[in-house]
């Protein structure tokens, strides 16, 4: 990692986790495969940030844990990068091993439980596919009734929110400082 850290990837270490490198690495990795509108790819930085901000539409009561859960709900993929669902499946449960283990070691780093709550999973999953929605249609050609068909009818969704990709070095700046007003 650019912090010099070594992250073994079949056993990592929360010890070896880094915020500057998950912001970094995510600010680096493009969602929906780089097929966006737009000069900048659309990071999972700056996705996280949006399931983050939706998860707080969604439940506007929901506490520093919760929120956080929702900013790091991908962070794994700061090592991995972003894979489409189907994909996943294909390599089979070797990858989900890894990512796993990577997102129990990310969430121990920050004081989280290794595994979230049930409940805190479905609800940062609602916020997900929301957000999918949002991007599908606002940014990756998707009609309003593809999405409709693939994430489902989107709620929450912050109509007024523009999304326009950032540059890397914009996305890792609002992911590390969003990060950083949870953490106080």
């Amino acid at each position: 990692m650019l912090s010099g850290r070594r992250l073994d990837l079949l056993d990592p270490s929360p010890l070896d986790v880094e915020m500057e490198d998950i912001a970094h690495g995510l600010a680096r990795v493009a969602r929906w495969n780089g097929q966006t509108l737009g000069p900048n790819a659309f990071s999972v930085a700056q996705h996280s940030l949006l399931v983050e901000e939706i998860v707080g539409r969604i439940a506007p009561e929901a506490g520093v844990p919760i929120r956080l859960s929702a900013l790091l709900h991908d962070a794994a993929e700061y090592v991995i990068g972003d894979m489409i669902s189907p994909f996943k499946a294909v390599l089979g449960g070797e990858y989900g091993v890894v990512e796993e283990r990577l997102e129990r070691a990310i969430r121990l780093r920050f004081g989280l439980p290794p595994e979230a709550p049930a409940a805190v999973v479905k609800l940062i999953k609602r916020a997900d596919r929301a957000a999918a929605f949002l991007e599908a249609t606002r940014l990756a050609g998707f009609s309003i009734a593809e999405a409709m068909e693939f994430f489902g009818a989107p709620e929450a969704v912050p109509a007024e929110t523009p999304l326009e990709p950032w540059p890397a070095d914009v996305a890792t700046r609002r992911f590390a400082e969003r990060f950083a007003a949870l953490q106080k």
